[in-house]
């Protein structure tokens, strides 16, 4: 059976050593399965270790404040993951007196847990004989049994949910499923595929037809759409660099970052518009290189100029902006290409 053979095989060859592995503390597995969506393992392991250390339980991260989770966060990407992170913990707290549901079915009503991420849960904190379908399961799947199509699509996504029901296994739910992850992340990766280890080999028709190359079909291409603005990097005459607080939702949700401003703005109109903003009287020193950052659905291309502001260094700051010094950068809820922006500013100034 396909099952039995994923099982061996991950008892032998598969993961044992991963930091959330070994333990049924759904906090952990939660943590971890939401980390890694997106993010590769070895990506994750640093940003998993710190975070525990920091939230030590549901209960710690229910009562942080969301400043604390998302710098706890900060460089992992896709910030959204954070909030539901605190939201959900959050919930969980307050209606579940702190203990996590032990079904697929009610883990999938909570904030930020989709259908596979709570089979996950559920199946290895649990035991709960459920199928999980992240990316590197979708592939597993779609090259043994031949589904065409991107994974992405309704009705593949359909075809391969109704396989991977089919395929659990009626005992040894965590071998299997962790057998699932190892695989797709170890031997059938998306490209040049280990055929020769995988114990599902014999079986398997895109090795048998020659398609493991073609299957799973790739996303329709279609033209990546730019962004791009200027980032005022403001500065005092004690070097602190003014941020703002982002809205809740959106690209970079909560973090702080440095004011944009339109992409073609001049240096006069940006003193004034800053001056407007904040009520800063300002010159503009000279801009930095242009930094690109990729985006899932679009590229954003970000002008930096360092602007000098004259204020008071013990002013208050306003609502929403924060003024940090170089200090406070490395804790501080940022994203990751604004904290390179600011290290790179600190370099220059001091060379």
């Amino acid at each position: 059976m396909f099952s039995e053979r994923i099982i061996t095989w991950q008892r032998m060859h598969g993961r044992h050593d991963l930091p959330w592995q070994g333990t049924r503390d759904p906090y952990r597995i939660w943590l971890s399965e939401v980390m890694l969506q997106q993010t590769q393992v070895a990506t994750v392991i640093p940003y998993y270790q710190r975070f525990v250390e920091r939230f030590r339980d549901v209960d710690a991260l229910a009562t942080a404040t969301i400043d604390a989770v998302l710098s706890a966060w900060a460089g992992l990407g896709y910030y959204s993951r954070a909030r539901n992170l605190h939201r959900c913990a959050q919930v969980i707290a307050t209606e579940h007196a702190g203990q996590f549901p032990r079904s697929a079915a009610e883990l999938e009503r909570l904030p930020g847990i989709g259908r596979s991420t709570a089979a996950a849960i559920a199946a290895f904190a649990f035991g709960e004989r459920a199928a999980i379908l992240d990316g590197n399961v979708k592939r597993v799947l779609a090259r043994h049994f031949a589904v065409a199509g991107h994974p992405g699509a309704s009705t593949v996504e359909r075809a391969l949910w109704a396989i991977a029901e089919q395929q659990l296994p009626d005992s040894d739910i965590g071998a299997y499923t962790q057998g699932l992850m190892d695989l797709g992340s170890s031997i059938c990766t998306r490209s040049q595929p280990q055929c020769p280890g995988c114990p599902v080999r014999t079986t398997c028709i895109a090795r048998r037809d020659g398609r493991t190359a073609e299957l799973p079909s790739p996303r329709p291409s279609k033209a990546r759409p730019q962004r791009a603005a200027t980032l005022a990097l403001i500065r005092d005459d004690c070097g602190a660099v003014l941020l703002e607080r982002r809205a809740p939702a959106g690209i970079w949700g909560g973090l702080l970052s440095l004011p944009e401003f339109e992409a073609e703005v001049s240096d006069s109109d940006l003193a004034r518009q800053i001056e407007l903003r904040f009520a800063l009287a300002t010159s503009v020193i000279e801009p930095m290189e242009p930094v690109r950052h990729e985006f899932s659905h679009y590229s954003f291309v970000m002008h930096p100029r360092v602007v000098r502001a004259t204020r008071t260094c013990a002013a208050a700051e306003a609502a929403g902006v924060e003024w940090l010094g170089p200090d406070r950068f490395e804790h501080a809820a940022l994203p990751a290409p604004i904290r390179r922006l600011l290290e790179l500013n600190v370099a220059r100034e001091t060379t």
